[in-house]
């Protein structure tokens, strides 16, 4: 009986360890499904200065950009672009600002999803500073203006005339509930 437990526990061993490396495994392949299969640009962050300040302005040409803001159902907010879409020229900087309201009566903790339409365009439209990068909190009531700054790659295809900046907040439940917990004032999460 005792060869059968330590063959048992051996398979639980290597079955656990197997798991593990499974699903370690799994964002790597996301990652790859999404950007080398289906073409998806994942959101990686702001670019640097460096790789900004390497694109030259493509004055002659002008691109519309959209802009849409939505909350999803579990998220007492109002969020919204300031204007619906303005005219760039790829290769320069431009802001951009949503405005987002907590219309609860306590303290919440939100993420923004950017994406980015159509899917051609993802690879060719860069955040330089957005709100979306980080958790955001807003007291009972607060309203909030929310800028990101982006650049148009010059190189974005010329069948291309107008792209969609479109951001869902989410509710960040384990954020939000650390708010509520002893000590929270001094762990309350980074507003900009």
């Amino acid at each position: 009986m005792t060869a059968d437990l330590a063959r048992t526990l051996k398979r639980i061993a290597l079955i656990s360890a197997g798991s593990f490396v499974f699903a370690f495994s799994l964002v790597p392949l996301y990652n790859v499904a999404c950007e080398k299969i289906f073409g998806i640009k994942l959101e990686r962050g702001a670019i640097g200065a460096q790789a900004a300040a390497g694109m030259t302005s493509q004055v002659a040409r002008e691109v519309r950009v959209q802009f849409d803001g939505t909350v999803n159902s579990k998220l007492p907010w109002d969020f919204k672009p300031v204007q619906e879409s303005m005219v760039v020229q790829p290769g320069k900087q431009y802001e951009a600002t949503f405005i987002a309201r907590n219309k609860a009566a306590t303290a919440i903790v939100g993420n923004a999803a950017p994406s980015i339409a159509p899917t051609e365009a993802s690879g060719f439209f860069a955040k330089t500073e957005c709100f979306c990068f980080t958790e955001q909190m807003l007291k009972a009531g607060e309203e909030r203006e929310m800028p990101v700054r982006f650049i148009v790659n010059p190189s974005l295809p010329g069948d291309v005339s107008t792209i969609t900046l479109s951001y869902t907040f989410y509710i960040n439940d384990s954020a939000t509930a650390k708010l509520t917990s002893p000590g929270a004032v001094a762990a309350s999460p980074s507003a900009p």
